[in-house]
């Protein structure tokens, strides 16, 4: 599409500065910075859309980055979907305001000596939207259904640990296979809530039959999902009576959904416009460490990226520190590793080779590339496959500039969020953008998705049994310290075979608008629609 907007360069609010000075940089870094701009500028010109209406005084509207892909959790991983999901059904746990895990459904919990036991009593009276009960037996159901074969459902591999799940009376007993602190955590995910197995084709009823504190009453597609209070919900009743989720993909249009008062909160934005957002809105902007790895997956079952020597050359030539402090400058934190600092109680991972000069990488990298057959008579040409939004396309670019010194043509290839992610779980790709949002604050949920069985989630189709039986001896580690060191050595083991290239750790960049409390900052990046006050005078 042709752009007609003028002074892009100033409206983008990017601001570059080469790591090497200005007039001494590298023609390969100058060159990164000026792609960089050019993506930008592009995308900053894209037609805002104006706001459809005005917010209703008991109507709280969110928008969400994209589309939900579906409204039964268990067939669902993108946050989109799950944030929609995590309104409309609760667990026998739930997220609080600060993203810790709650009592839900259950009043509470206890476990065994030895931590493979853990016993849930439900809360009197629990029902369904419909007035249903909720029975212990119905989460024995909705275990075997999240196993079945026929639902493929992608985050099957997260509930690994569970051996089963039984119903004692009024309790609801989970046996573990393997020591997992973080059961209240994992059983707040919506794939394990309660779901209305007693109704036939539930997703598709309207109002639909949930177990969370709203109930769905209209899904319209690329235009809103509205909700409203269930009235068998057992908890305080929700500030806001009525919920519209409003999927908006474009960051600018999202801005000014809030600003000009047409919704209330946007969960991100573009990184580019942060200086700009935060000078019209002041207080309102929310930035956050947020427990999440961004990178880009190889698909290791196809040349070039089934060789472990040409993925280690193109991420050892990557200038993270350059893309989280110049690029970006938002305050993310570069990644060499997957697991977020702190999560294991450690800094984040790093290589040797990541102390090394640019030139040393580039010399020790055209070096495996060479062993691998390639060099000026035989280039590795891919395409970089990402989802429609401006960071991603900034990235896009600095990384195909930073691969020029090594002979590397790479091309762009953008398509919207479904066709991208629906790409990724074909194997539709060379190199593509991805990442990991932690389910749970534990290092297995972000090295897990790379196991050989991990499924659809496993984008880059690495499959390494060194690496699987590490990750499955970490995991029956009970005591904090070791488990810890025996995750560092596993996540030491994929960053040398370098099937993904971790980029940098997420912070996540909030708006809200002036009638909006009860928003609590969290690693965890959970705010419940139900925990969102009205602001009063």
């Amino acid at each position: 599409m042709e752009c007609g907007c003028g002074e892009t360069g100033r409206r983008s609010g990017l601001k570059i500065r080469f790591p090497y000075g200005s007039a001494g940089s590298s023609p390969a870094i100058r060159t990164i910075g000026l792609l960089a701009v050019l993506a930008t500028a592009l995308v900053a010109c894209a037609q805002d859309q104006e706001p459809q209406q005005r917010l209703a005084p008991d109507t709280l509207v969110r928008v969400g980055e994209d589309e939900a892909k579906s409204l039964d959790p268990q067939t669902v991983t993108d946050l989109a979907s799950l944030r929609v999901a995590a309104d409309q059904f609760e667990g026998l746990t739930r997220f609080n305001a600060a993203g810790e895990p709650e009592p839900g459904l259950a009043s509470g919990w206890s476990r065994s000596a030895d931590g493979l036991v853990w016993r849930f009593p439900l809360r009197d009276g629990a029902r369904f939207s419909d007035g249903q009960p909720i029975t212990p037996e119905l989460f024995v159901k909705v275990l075997a259904r999240l196993r079945d074969e026929k639902l493929a459902a992608p985050a099957k591999s997260m509930f690994d640990p569970i051996a089963e799940i039984t119903a004692e009376g009024q309790t609801v007993i989970v046996r573990l296979r393997e020591p997992t602190p973080s059961l209240p955590e994992l059983l707040a995910y919506p794939a394990l809530a309660a779901l209305p197995l007693h109704q036939q084709d539930w997703a598709k009823q309207r109002p639909m039959v949930t177990s969370g504190a709203y109930r769905l009453e209209q899904w319209a597609l690329n235009d809103r999902i509205r909700m409203g209070r269930n009235p068998y919900w057992q908890g305080p009743k929700p500030d806001f009576p009525t919920l519209v989720w409003r999927p908006v993909t474009d960051g600018l249009t999202a801005i000014r959904q809030v600003e000009t008062g047409a919704a209330d909160v946007i969960g991100e934005f573009p990184s580019a416009r942060l200086d700009n957002v935060r000078r019209r809105n002041k207080d309102r902007v929310r930035i956050a460490p947020f427990r999440g790895t961004y990178y880009f997956a190889f698909n290791t079952r196809i040349p070039p990226f089934n060789d472990p020597r040409v993925r280690r050359a193109l991420s050892m030539t990557v200038e993270r520190q350059w893309l989280a402090d110049k690029m970006m400058a938002t305050g993310v934190q570069p990644a060499w590793g997957l697991v977020p600092p702190g999560t294991t109680g450690l800094s984040g991972y790093r290589p040797d080779w990541a102390a090394q000069s640019r030139a040393a990488r580039i010399n020790a990298a055209k070096a495996l590339l060479a062993a691998a057959g390639y060099g000026p008579e035989r280039p590795v040409q891919f395409d970089i496959r990402f989802n429609s939004d401006t960071d991603h396309r900034r990235t896009a670019v600095a990384l195909a500039a930073m691969w020029k010194p090594l002979g590397v043509e790479a091309r762009m290839l953008n398509s919207e969020a479904s066709l991208h992610f629906a790409s990724l779980r074909r194997g539709d790709f060379q190199l593509a953008r991805s990442g990991w949002i932690g389910d749970l604050s534990v290092p297995e949920n972000f090295l897990g998705v790379h196991a050989s069985d991990a499924g659809p989630v496993n984008y880059s189709g690495y499959a390494n049994p060194a690496y699987d039986k590490a990750l499955a001896a970490a995991r029956g580690i009970a005591d904090p310290a070791k488990r810890a060191q025996a995750m560092r050595a596993a996540e030491a083991m994929i960053v040398a075979d370098a099937p993904v290239i971790p980029l940098y750790y997420y912070v996540s960049k909030s708006l809200l608008g002036p009638r909006i409390a009860g928003w609590r900052d969290n690693a965890a990046n959970i705010h419940p629609s139900r925990t969102i006050r009205r602001a009063r005078p």
